[in-house]
């Protein structure tokens, strides 16, 4: 059984979350701020973070700073804080998913479950004959799910490694953001461009010299994005 922390200062939004999740067969614990959630994860296996951006002592932003120092749990983010930056900066912090308030529980609880499905599947050995992608100096190891850029490891996010694995699998074609989008987060693209370039901005930190001027990973603008094949 799979146990959620969910860390929020309203308890009615802990509790209806418990109940929900619960009723899809997870475990759950609890906490108010990110004080409290840090102690929680430093006592027990938590396999997913659940948290609100806005709390007192500690906010969900400082959390998932202290948290990715020595982990890479799911963590999803559910606040009223729907402005686009702090969506963009909660992703840039490592965050894997986030859902705005007022927030339909059914919703959250897809989403966990989709986070799940993600993170089985890479910890499944790989059918295919293929355990690695390799173009230039970056190499993508698919049994593992670890990137290597000049022989050096690289940490990715599982939504990160999916996109790599998508670009790099399919290298010299351009791939569009609905396409990208629609692979990786198993749902219909409505235009959340935000979202798809904060992720190439973070993958092209680590794989290219000067993420500024990229050489693997180009815009295709108007189009999309393609990774360069081997020359």
């Amino acid at each position: 059984m799979k146990t959620i922390l969910i860390i929020d200062d309203e308890a009615e939004i802990r509790e209806l979350l418990t109940i929900y999740l619960t009723n899809q067969g997870y475990a759950t614990a609890t906490a108010e701020n990110g004080m409290e959630a840090l102690a929680v994860l430093q006592k027990k296996p938590i396999d997913m973070v659940i948290a609100d951006i806005m709390m007192p002592q500690m906010d969900g932003l400082e959390l998932l700073k202290k948290t990715r120092q020595s982990s890479q749990i799911p963590f999803l983010f559910i606040s009223a804080k729907s402005d686009d930056m702090d969506k963009i900066y909660g992703l840039q912090l490592g965050a894997d998913d986030y859902v705005g308030k007022p927030f339909n529980p059914l919703e959250v609880v897809s989403r966990v479950q989709a986070l799940f499905r993600r993170i089985d599947s890479f910890a499944k050995p790989d059918k295919q004959e293929q355990e690695f992608i390799e173009i230039g100096d970056v190499k993508l190891d698919l049994k593992s799910c670890q990137l290597y850029k000049s022989g050096i490891e690289k940490e990715l996010t599982s939504y990160e490694f999916r996109i790599l694995e998508l670009l790099m699998g399919q290298a010299g074609r351009v791939l569009t953001k609905a396409h990208i989008y629609e692979q990786v987060w198993g749902e219909e693209y409505i235009g959340d461009e935000n979202l798809i370039m904060v992720y190439i901005s973070k993958i092209r930190e680590k794989i290219e010299d000067n993420p500024r001027k990229p050489v693997h990973l180009i815009t295709i603008r108007g189009l999309g994005y393609r990774f360069e094949k081997s020359k």
